[in-house]
């Protein structure tokens, strides 16, 4: 839990909520705040198995994955390579068109080049390439008449993507099923303050959306979870265009290391299909392995 990221505290909630519902679940938990030092606390505490609760870069890019399988430590979530390649929001993109799923056009960017001039028509949206929880983001509006001025800590790299106008619309997959279809419902844009913050968004859970819909959805978040080849848990993200109907559907993204904090979707779904969070967390430390 923890790390080193931008996304360090939302990853200390994940932890602090996963460590208790797993001691309700009778297991003995060790919390770990990742640091520099987290291979010699490993070898010193020898768990039977690591619950990944990182968020964001080293946690969730395959970094801790690999260690986790140089020291043959069974571990929860997504291996090397897919954690990689889902963080890689232009890889995972490449992957979701292999598979003929739909995603809207983008490309990436010198920072500085982003800043002097439009490179693609507005509206768009800039976001770091390898971060999570709406970090960073960007949206340049229509209408707007001069490129964005991005925040200073912004990666020389960056992603720009075509803005995919809707509503916001997200599905868990837990192992190989597809839980159920979440309609995000803001003020505005489902930003970090939506995601975390209580109040911040509201959840209709099953989603009221039209049955092709919501099986598009359903579908396509299992074929998703498959082209890059997750494990465990994992949630895609979508935006739907209501005025095109299915043709409105693309996916924005998938995350291989759900939140798992008290106003986190994948529990909510999860308990909609009558788990509790404890025995969704039991499931996931059952389901733990190397080779992964």
């Amino acid at each position: 839990m923890g790390g080193p990221s931008v996304e360090r505290e939302v990853s200390l909630v994940s932890g602090r909520e996963c460590a208790a519902a797993l001691r309700g679940e009778g297991f003995d938990v060790v919390e770990l705040d990742a640091g520099q030092d987290l291979p010699e606390h490993l070898a010193r505490h020898a768990p039977d198995v690591v619950f990944n609760a990182l968020h964001g870069r080293w946690g969730e890019d395959g970094c801790v994955q690999g260690l986790l399988e140089w020291l043959r430590l069974p571990y929860t979530h997504s291996g090397v390579l897919a954690s990689a390649l889902a963080m890689d929001k232009t890889r995972s993109k490449e992957a979701y068109r292999a598979a003929g799923l739909p995603v809207v056009e983008s490309r990436l960017a010198c920072r500085d080049e982003v800043q002097a001039r439009h490179v693609i028509a507005p509206p768009y949206v800039v976001k770091p390439n390898n971060e999570g929880s709406s970090v960073g983001i960007h949206i340049v509006h229509e209408a707007a008449n001069s490129p964005p001025r991005l925040d200073p800590d912004m990666p020389e790299t960056v992603m720009v993507e075509a803005f995919a106008p809707g509503r916001e619309l997200t599905v868990t997959v837990m192992g190989t099923r597809a839980l159920t279809v979440t309609d995000i419902l803001t003020e505005g844009w489902y930003d970090y303050d939506a995601k975390y913050l209580p109040g911040g968004s509201r959840h209709v859970v099953p989603a009221e959306v039209p049955a092709a819909l919501f099986d598009a959805c359903m579908e396509y978040a299992l074929r998703a979870h498959v082209a890059l080849g997750c494990r465990g848990l994992s949630r895609t993200d979508f935006r739907w265009d209501e005025a095109r109907g299915l043709d409105g559907l693309v996916l924005l993204e998938t995350n291989t290391q759900p939140g798992m904090t008290p106003t986190s979707l994948s529990p909510e779904q999860a308990a909609q299909c009558g788990m509790s969070f404890g025995a969704l967390c039991r499931w996931i430390v059952e389901d733990a392995s190397c080779d992964r």
